[in-house]
């Protein structure tokens, strides 16, 4: 047992646990989701800082620092400057779900990007593992991480700018902060948000909005609750049920009340983990909200834990455009092995 002090009571814990472990031994509250009461420590491997707390009079990461003897802890306390790890800082030549296809030729960089650390779902076949589930990258306030990006828009000479991850969204005074001096530092470009959408919540939207987000991809992952916690890896039933609405919500809150933001949907398609039955109905569900709203439908390949699957083919996803087509979608643009095609049903670029 160690002996540590937590909000100025000393109190004994085991000692191979974390201090988010130990605050949840003695009974504090941890949330996942914005509209749960508690501790909001959404990523579990030091990545997004949200969980940052005052230990031993400095700011450290909750789920990943183990107790000490004598460690003093407060929960309360200003978390003072956010911070986030963030790696990646390069130009992009693909784009994201939320860039729009028109600018897809294939030639140049289409925006300048940054990825930052941590993820709230656990998505076994996850493509960007290396950001979701590692705490990669450099510790960095957002006038550092503003500062940086610039730098980077300047060097490929774009005028978009996206941030992307693991999730970008877990530490919320981070995001708006880093945003605001974005938009500051570059004030004609476009800020790009990509997301699961899971977290979302309409006065978080707006608030992404006034900082000065300008285009948001969002991928929604699943329609039906089951598929959606095989897809990412989530064993608690509430919390994915949460998190699939949320993001749901997300998608059609931005539509009705922020049309000047270009929005993109993402949808997964590999048979080993989503039915075609599933897409069409989500395609049909998105046609309600606006048929105009672009979709990208993502081949899911082979990747991380799920190196067992196989890559749907560039007919097997050409068919499915065309299902997404016919089901009065007017923006569709499909992510292959040949390359991205578009709403003509044509290769970009």
């Amino acid at each position: 047992m160690t002996t540590i002090e937590v909000d100025g009571r000393s109190i004994q814990v085991p000692s191979d646990l974390s201090v988010k472990e130990a605050l949840e031994v003695l009974g504090f509250s941890i949330a996942m989701h914005p509209s749960d009461k508690g501790l909001f420590m959404p990523c579990q491997v030091g990545g997004c800082w949200a969980c940052a707390l005052e230990i031993d009079g400095a700011h450290r990461p909750a789920c990943t620092t183990q107790v000490q003897e004598g460690m003093r802890i407060k929960t309360a306390a200003s978390k003072g400057t956010p911070r986030r790890m963030v790696a990646g800082f390069m130009g992009h030549m693909a784009g994201g779900v939320g860039t729009p296809w028109w600018l897809k030729s294939g030639l140049g960089f289409l925006e300048a990007v940054c990825f930052t650390s941590g993820c709230n779902l656990c998505c076994p076949q996850c493509q960007n593992w290396q950001y979701a589930y590692i705490d990669c990258g450099e510790l960095l306030t957002p006038e550092e991480a503003a500062e940086r990006m610039t730098e980077t828009k300047r060097e490929c000479g774009v005028e978009r700018i996206a941030v992307s991850g693991g999730e970008c969204t877990l530490n919320r005074p981070w995001l708006i902060s880093f945003i605001k001096l974005l938009k500051e530092k570059n004030p004609i470009a476009r800020i790009h948000v990509d997301t699961n959408g899971s977290i979302l919540t309409e006065d978080y939207i707006d608030e992404l909005v006034d900082a000065g987000m300008t285009d948001i991809g969002i991928d929604l992952k699943a329609l039906r609750l089951s598929t959606f916690m095989e897809m990412t890896g989530l064993m608690d039933a509430g919390l994915a049920a949460k998190y699939l609405q949320t993001a749901w919500e997300a998608a059609k809150y931005l539509h009705d009340r922020h049309p000047q933001v270009f929005l993109g949907i993402g949808i997964p398609f590999n048979e080993d983990l989503i039915s075609i039955a599933e897409v069409q109905e989500m395609a049909e569900r998105i046609v309600e909200i606006d048929p105009w709203i672009q979709v990208s439908l993502l081949d899911y390949r082979p990747e991380f834990r799920r190196m067992d699957l196989l890559r749907p083919s560039h007919w097997e996803m050409l068919q499915i455009h065309y299902i997404l087509r016919d089901c009065g979608l007017q923006s569709v643009i499909c992510q292959t092995e040949r390359g991205k095609i578009g709403p003509g049903g044509r290769l970009l670029g």
